[in-house]
């Protein structure tokens, strides 16, 4: 066996599954498996099964998920620059896909950097609802505002807050919690060996008290009826079942929903809390409290785990967790509702695409000062027009859409929010809602996660790219690409000034000026292609 497992940990499993232990280590000497999952904002999966230049195999627990095969690198291809999938461990498809988000839920991820199931999540909110994404090291929010934008979210706020903080300003407001919560990682190990080697470092202690106040205050941010689903990507009972199981103790008004069978997942093993709790003397965990009550057993059987050695994946553990409450029926278009930006992706690829806008703006235009933005306070400066009209001016010129929701300023800086900005006041807010882009100098410079949103028919000027003659690889990259008048195609204008949607094979990528036959690039340097 190439990979070197911890004896401590070995000898755990050993203790733990028994017969299954020999088929379980033999897992490690298989490849691991890579997967990616369709985003459904910008394609359709029939449409996106048309064009894909990978061989794919679908992932039984996520209907959007397809493995690709070892050696296969889905990030050197335009598509993935295009923000037509995310690549992702096929197991960490599995909580978000339990979740059972609907569009127009407000939905919380409590730990989400990178963004994945974020992303997830979001694609089935299709625009409808509230995406909060939260994730309290400011360094990973930065991946985590960049996969948003990448992926055509219109409707997230990025936060980087102590979920107490969260929860002061969001009581009881969420229908679905997702806790990816912090572990011990031992279902990382084939991934990623240094997990393995820094296994022994690693404190079950310390992941168990950070995972029970996490697990304690999404509680208060739940609406009731509302439902939380706990995952890790480790297997031990101290940091899975123990923590439902305290959970449950401490919370009776919820309950554990069964997983799907059929689907990979294995049950829950509330027996072996005991032995493994006594065995590391974890004392602050208040098994005695829960071990003999039937219920809150019978309960922990109803949790789950993906196992590398009966599934293609790395593993994962999941509780789902529903609110015994009456879930109250929100009333879309409501004072007290949020605004809401929908999007519909039809069926047959880049063609008849057609978004459904629920125009409720709550003050479009209006100037919000709530919170502080990119992790510092709002800006004052001053400057001699106003930001406001240098945006709308923008709107009109540029667009063939009525921006949904609440336009709000945070220094030079331009978002239109899915949710009153004053619930923003005193956070850590990373991104308030869909970037719209800048106000300098006088002039809007938009940003590349409006570009990424957009759909060719909501711009007035739009230019497609090919990825069969490398004018898409060539833009990236950041080159600047000749371009005939005829090839700028038009939409409610007959100006070829200021800024053009370039699509690469139909679909959104970025921003591109046409001039004098040419295209001047202005895709992001940070983002560009920068492999041979």
């Amino acid at each position: 066996m190439a990979l070197q497992l911890p004896l401590r940990f070995t000898e755990r499993m050993q203790t733990m599954l028994a017969e299954q232990y020999e088929q379980f280590v033999k897992s490690y000497e298989d490849l691991p498996r890579s997967g990616i999952r369709i985003n459904t904002l910008k394609i359709d999966p029939a449409s996106f099964m048309n064009i894909t230049p990978f061989e794919l195999k679908p992932i039984q627990w996520c209907e959007t998920g397809y493995y690709v095969p070892y050696g296969t690198k889905p990030g050197l291809h335009p598509y993935y620059h295009a923000g037509l999938y995310y690549i992702q461990e096929p197991s960490a498809m599995a909580p978000a896909e339990l979740i059972d988000i609907q569009p127009g839920d407000y939905v919380l991820d409590l730990c989400a950097a990178p963004g994945g199931k974020s992303t997830q999540m979001a694609s089935k909110l299709q625009g409808k609802g509230v995406l909060v994404t939260n994730d309290i090291s400011t360094e990973r929010t930065k991946a985590l505002a960049k996969n948003i934008e990448m992926y055509g979210v219109r409707n997230a706020v990025v936060l980087n807050e102590h979920p107490d903080h969260i929860a002061e300003a969001f009581p009881h407001y969420f229908d679905k919690i997702l806790i990816d919560a912090p572990c011990s990682g031992e279902g990382m190990f084939r991934k990623d060996e240094d997990m393995a080697r820094q296994w022994e470092h690693h404190s079950i202690e310390r992941c168990v008290r950070m995972q029970r106040d996490i697990l304690s205050t999404a509680a208060s941010l739940l609406a009731p009826g509302g439902r939380i689903v706990y995952s890790t990507c480790t297997f031990a009972p101290e940091e899975n079942e123990a923590m439902i199981g305290e959970f449950l103790k401490n919370h009776e008004d919820f309950h554990v929903l069964a997983l799907p069978e059929g689907k990979g997942f294995a049950g829950g093993h509330p027996e072996w809390i005991k032995r493994m709790v006594r065995e590391h003397e974890l004392v602050d965990l208040s098994i005695d409290t829960f071990e003999d009550e039937a219920e809150i057993q019978k309960q922990l059987k109803k949790t789950g785990r993906l196992w590398p050695h009966l599934i293609e994946g790395e593993g994962h553990f999941i509780a789902v967790l529903e609110h015994k409450g009456i879930a109250q029926k929100r009333e879309i278009g409501s004072s007290h509702e949020e605004a809401h930006l929908s999007v519909t992706v039809p069926k047959g690829g880049r063609k008849g695409r057609e978004e459904q806008h629920a125009l409720k703006k709550q003050g479009k235009g209006k100037r919000s000062k709530a919170g502080k933005a990119e992790g510092s306070k709002m800006s004052r400066e001053t400057v001699s027009v106003d930001p406001s009209l240098v945006f709308e001016q923008f709107t009109r010129d540029h667009l063939n859409i009525a921006l949904p929701g609440t336009t709000v300023y945070y220094g030079d800086k331009v978002y239109q929010s899915p949710i009153d900005p004053a619930r923003l006041k005193g956070l850590r807010v990373i991104r308030a809602g869909w970037f719209m882009g800048s106000v300098k100098n006088g002039r809007f410079a938009p940003s590349q996660a409006l570009a990424s949103a957009l759909f060719p028919e909501e711009v007035k000027r739009i230019v497609h790219l090919h990825t069969e003659s490398g004018e898409a690889v060539r833009y990236l990259k950041g080159e600047t690409i000749a371009l005939e008048e005829s090839l700028l195609l038009k939409q409610n204008t007959d100006s070829t000034k200021g800024f053009t949607l370039v699509c690469i094979d139909g679909y959104s990528a970025g921003w591109a000026k046409w001039q004098e036959g040419r295209l001047k690039n202005e895709y992001p340097a940070g983002w560009r292609w920068t492999s041979v």
